[in-house]
């Protein structure tokens, strides 16, 4: 990336605050204005028609700057620790691209140092610490000229992941959305919100009630050895989909796959990329897929490591 890009703001700083040294969490997503895609020669990207339900992207790298077909621009942010006001820079990008912002918020710092255990962090949102934080966010939201998306505490139905929010109870973990979502409207009237579990069975548990919801957002990953591991065989988007959607489609709002990857030998990596954005007659309610162009952020249990999602790697045959 270079240093003198605009994007460049998009990188991990350090902030100097009350004497003590704390990360500065800056949005994740927006590329550099001139990534470096020599070295790549493969491009797995989900393949769009004319009869395409809409694509989105998690692009750090920049490979999606210039297509024409991405509907969604995807970003990460802690609500902690973080300079909102880089957003504007998102904005501005988007905007020329005529894209959505769906802003993934994660009520935590990226700090690792600096995170609170399950239940400090849960007490602490119901005593109201943490209002200014939602607040912050969604005027800064409220501010921005794209359209936004914002999807609070992802995949809380996944216990074997990292996220602290996953360590909650059911009950826990709707009033905190509902208080989430309840402070952000104070600030931010146009956003729509997205409740986005990981797809297990467990998800109906977490719902958080229409009022809440304007869209069910899921995780969707193909990996061929975790397949062929699980499985005994290859599974393609559509089995992997299913079982989710089932769940998903009984609070009737519209479905997005927020964060799509996919892994493999040229076989499977074509299979995947030429369904993932087909319209399928039995998923009425999928109305986007959104793809995660980066390597897996936190290791996958059970030794499969950091699998690799980029559209641009090498299908591994």
């Amino acid at each position: 990336m270079s240093k003198i890009s605009k994007a460049a703001v998009f990188s991990t700083a350090v902030l100097a605050l009350s004497g003590a040294v704390l990360a500065a969490s800056l949005p994740r997503g927006l590329p550099a204005a001139n990534p470096d895609t020599s070295s790549q020669i493969d491009d797995k990207r989900p393949v769009v028609t004319p009869a395409s339900i809409d694509v989105g992207a998690y692009d750090p790298h920049g490979d999606y700057t210039n297509d024409t077909t991405v509907k969604y621009e995807h970003l990460f942010l802690p609500w902690e620790d973080v300079d909102l006001s880089s957003l504007a820079l998102a904005d501005e990008y988007a905007l020329q691209r005529g894209r959505t912002l769906l802003i993934t918020v994660e009520p935590w710092s990226w700090s690792v140092d600096w995170r609170l255990t399950a239940d400090q962090l849960l007490q602490g949102i119901y005593a109201g610490k943490y209002d200014a934080n939602m607040d912050a966010i969604c005027t800064a939201a409220a501010g921005l000229k794209s359209p936004v998306i914002i999807r609070w505490a992802q995949e809380m139905d996944e216990t074997d992941n990292q996220f602290t929010w996953a360590k909650w109870s059911p009950e826990g973990y709707i009033h905190a959305y509902q208080r989430a979502v309840t402070e952000c409207r104070k600030h931010n009237t146009t956003a729509k919100y997205m409740w986005s579990p990981k797809g297990n069975p467990s998800l109906v548990d977490f719902y958080p009630g229409d009022g809440f919801v304007d869209i069910v957002g899921l995780s969707l990953f193909g990996l061929q050895q975790y397949d062929r591991d699980k499985f005994g065989k290859d599974q393609t988007f559509v089995e992997t989909l299913e079982p989710r959607y089932r769940l998903a489609e009984k609070f009737g709002k519209p479905v997005m796959v927020a964060e799509l990857g996919y892994e493999g030998d040229q076989n499977y990596v074509k299979n995947w990329a030429e369904t993932a954005a087909q319209p399928h007659p039995q998923f009425p309610k999928l109305t986007a897929v959104v793809y995660f162009n980066d390597r897996e952020v936190y290791p996958w249990p059970d030794n499969y490591g950091l699998p690799d999602w980029r559209v641009k790697s090498v299908a591994t045959n």
